[in-house]
């Protein structure tokens, strides 16, 4: 798929043609797996951008488009945000997936965001439990990523949305400062003192058996690096595999340099939970 140009030829600065070069690559083509976007479908509510840590997706005439292959890792995180399923994974001749193009491409947006913000001063911008680099881009309709902006139910602890490892955005501004909880899914249905360690806490969720652990490795290491999180505190269940998730963790610690204090609990069967 050839680059989505987000500006004249004329207006293209260096690091757009830097950004642009990566994400043309080599013209080398792999069979793989990549996301396919349904424009019959789609309806333009912006959800899978959210959704896409790579920022492999992008509005243009009202659709989402995949702004070049090179960004897209195709594990379809995306795919489960859309309402109106327009988004599939199909196999196909592809660029490879270019991690520092991608990440090249969020720092270009990110920037692009920070300069339209200086040209307008005077608009105010509504904080949200999501990527602020993609805010502009949704409707002001109750459909796809609006829904993440309504205030939760009164009992409810949650302060953050999505909570799923890999729907989180590293740059959401809910991060900023937190106390994380990184809880195994089944702990919540397990746990009937989940509230309390949800309460004042930024929740992610993963499964270290059923996740792949390299996605979820590298994303948590991104949020530690990019983040000032105060704490963590990992709730795992009792099984073996689910033990994993405290390795994953303290990893990713080490891996992001930063000197952040731990806390382990695990959750039994019976709904009983112990400190490690």
């Amino acid at each position: 798929m050839a680059y989505l140009p987000l500006k004249d030829e004329g207006e293209i600065s260096q690091c757009d043609f830097k950004v642009k070069k990566m994400a043309d690559g080599d013209g080398k083509l792999v069979r793989r797996k990549i996301i396919r976007i349904d424009e019959l479908l789609c309806n333009g509510c912006g959800s899978c951008i959210i959704a896409c840590s790579e920022g492999a997706i992008k509005l243009a005439d009202g659709k989402a488009r995949v702004v070049s292959d090179a960004f897209c890792d195709g594990l379809g995180a995306c795919i489960g945000e859309c309402p109106t399923g327009a988004l599939t994974i199909e196999v196909r001749e592809a660029q490879p997936f270019d991690e520092e193009a991608a990440r090249a491409n969020l720092s270009r947006s990110k920037s692009q965001q920070e300069e339209s913000a200086k040209d307008k001063p005077s608009t105010k911008i509504q904080a949200m439990p999501i990527s602020p680099c993609h805010a502009a881009l949704h409707k002001a309709s109750g459909e796809g990523p609006q829904r993440h902006m309504q205030p939760l139910d009164a009992s409810s602890q949650l302060c953050s949305w999505p909570i799923q490892m890999r729907l989180a955005h590293t740059d959401a501004p809910y991060f900023k400062d937190a106390r994380l909880l990184i809880a195994a899914d089944c702990s919540a249905f397990a746990s009937p003192s989940i509230s309390e360690f949800i309460k004042d806490r930024v929740v992610v969720i993963g499964c270290p058996k059923l996740d792949e652990n390299g996605p979820f490795l590298r994303k948590l290491i991104e949020i530690l690096r990019c983040n000032d999180i105060r704490e963590i505190t990992v709730l795992h269940m009792e099984v073996p595999c689910c033990s994993n998730l405290v390795r994953l963790v303290s990893q990713a610690i080490s891996e992001s340099g930063k000197d952040i204090a731990l806390e382990k609990f695990i959750c039994m069967i019976n709904g009983s939970t112990e400190k490690e």
